[in-house]
């Protein structure tokens, strides 16, 4: 479980780093660590994961959001929605056992 809700909370800080791209691009590691309250070193880390997934594009004035990044959002949504349902379903499970 420990594994997971680290995972868990890498992915949440990725998107609240997202979101600040999206509302605030093009915006820069600095700002970035003021506007969300993450580390700079994490921030840079979450970029570099945001680019890998076409999420934001590097300018030399900061981070932008992709063109697509509307439907880019909406499937990450529909995808949190599919793992809730998961999650809700294993828990039925673990609560029949008991």
């Amino acid at each position: 479980m420990d594994r997971l809700e680290d995972q868990v909370e890498k992915e949440a800080r990725d998107l609240s780093i997202l979101e600040a791209v999206i509302e605030n691009g093009p915006i820069g590691i600095v700002r970035l660590a003021e506007e969300t309250g993450v580390p700079k070193h994490k921030v840079r880390y979450s970029l570099r994961m945001l680019e890998d997934d076409e999420l934001i594009e590097p300018t030399p004035q900061g981070a932008i959001p992709v063109d697509n990044i509307d439907e880019r959002v909406a499937t990450i949504n529909d995808g949190i929605d599919r793992l809730v349902e998961q999650l809700d379903g294993l828990r039925d499970v673990f609560a029949a056992a008991e």
